[in-house]
């Protein structure tokens, strides 16, 4: 697959082979992917064929497409176009079929249906670093505020589901629900391969419910191909999840957009779907790109944007989006918690081949970690004061500026482990 269309002789070696293991997994599921470059590595990834449409533009959109077309609702006022093939002509690359559109219609009338990854950043698709062996037992960091609650509180996951046994081996997972992220069969002998991305959402839940130890944490696999999924899905699968009454939306997912122009079914579903439910909050991951530049869905104002704090707490961690855009930085480096074990081959240079040994917990960077840390004293305060999610977020917002670190920014903090006895 790498280099079909020539895209990974304008990439950085190691961020190109993370593309190409995102797009032969997508073409394995019988989605094409097209890749974008620009100068700062990857400009977006999207899926050939299909098109996101404002609904009340959806058939000037039609009459401008070459092959006849099916269309099927996303979310409020926003379709998903799929392009029928026309065997006696080649079809055009969505790529150079949107610039002919906003020329005609205007931008953002008709977008890619983009690809969304697990934390990503504009530059490299995936978190921070590949997981870090840790020793056997080792306590979760964050540690488990005792003293947290989150009782009442239902927090989305939208991640990469729950590892098979998570819940049962870690206390702080007990009663934690969600999708299956199911791991590979062993190999002949005997050894458990975890693949990259896997355990990721178990990860994050874990920190979420180390500082609110009471709250119900469900863990939707929806980034389930490479760690990653289209924005069609993605938003279909949030739209649906209102109905559960979710109070705190947790996603740990990040992508560049073509031109930088908002994901627009997110944006509708975000602006016009969500005030219908009052009270619910978004947490979104600033992505790892340590750019000032916007990327979504962070970036949207009805959002809740976390970028990482280092290891000391005082500074952004260097792999860290940061900016006006930005809300709030939590600690994202050096983090500990539940996932899967086996064995991790490292896919990244200087460790590419490397072997780890995982035991149900791993030591892990990136803005996807600092995200879940907002989104339990989110939950603990909720239980703490009777405030819905929105209420509680703007106020520990409030208390995050007012105690602000210069050249950083508004930050949350865990309490220390002193703190909490």
């Amino acid at each position: 697959m790498s280099g079909e269309n020539g895209w990974d002789q304008d990439l950085d070696p190691v961020v190109a082979e993370q593309v190409d293991y995102i797009v032969s997994a997508f073409a394995e599921r019988g989605t094409n992917i097209g890749v974008v470059t620009s100068d700062r590595g990857v400009g977006y990834m999207y899926a050939e064929g299909h098109l996101v449409v404002r609904e009340e533009h959806l058939g000037r959109v039609q009459q401008m497409l070459p092959q006849p077309c099916t269309a099927e609702r996303i979310t409020q006022g926003i379709m998903l176009v799929r392009m029928g093939e026309d065997p006696s002509c080649e079809q055009p690359s969505v790529a150079d079929l949107l610039p002919m559109i906003d020329a005609e219609l205007g931008e953002g009338i008709a977008t890619p249906n983009q690809v969304l990854t697990a934390a990503n950043g504009a530059t490299r698709p995936c978190p921070a670093t590949e997981p870090q062996e840790v020793y056997d037992d080792i306590e979760p960091s964050p540690s488990v505020d005792v003293a947290g609650d989150g009782t009442g509180v239902l927090i989305y996951v939208a991640d990469t589901g729950l590892l098979d046994g998570a819940a049962a081996a870690h206390s702080w997972l007990n009663g934690v629900q969600g999708d299956p992220d199911p791991l590979p069969k062993p190999l002949a002998d005997g050894t458990q391969p975890i693949p990259p991305y896997a355990g990721h959402g178990t990860f994050v839940a874990g920190v979420a419910r180390c500082l609110a130890p009471q709250a119900e944490v469900y863990v939707a696999n929806i980034f389930n191909v490479a760690g990653s999924a289209l924005e069609s899905d993605f938003v279909g699968k949030l739209d649906a999840a209102l109905s559960l009454g979710v109070d705190i939306f947790n996603l740990s997912v990040v992508a560049p957009t073509r031109n930088s122009i908002p994901l627009q079914a997110f944006k509708v579903w975000l602006e016009s779907v969500v005030p219908q439910y009052k009270g619910v909050v978004c947490i979104v991951a600033a992505g790892n790109s340590d750019s000032r530049l916007p990327e979504w869905p962070a970036a949207f104002p009805g959002t809740v944007s976390v970028g990482a704090l280092a290891a000391d707490w005082r500074s952004r961690a260097d792999f860290s989006n940061y900016g006006g855009w930005v809300d709030v930085y939590a600690p994202g480096r050096d983090l500990v918690n539940a996932y899967a074990t086996g064995t991790y081959t490292c896919k990244v240079p200087p460790y590419e081949g490397q072997q780890r040994k995982f035991y149900g917990m791993a030591k892990w960077n990136g803005t996807s970690f600092a995200t879940p840390v907002v989104t339990g004293l989110i939950a603990a305060r909720m239980s703490r004061t009777g405030e819905n999610g929105r209420q509680a977020a703007d106020a520990l917002l409030a208390d995050a500026r007012a105690h602000a670190i210069p050249g950083v920014g508004a930050v949350l903090l865990p309490p220390r482990p002193k703190d909490s006895a």
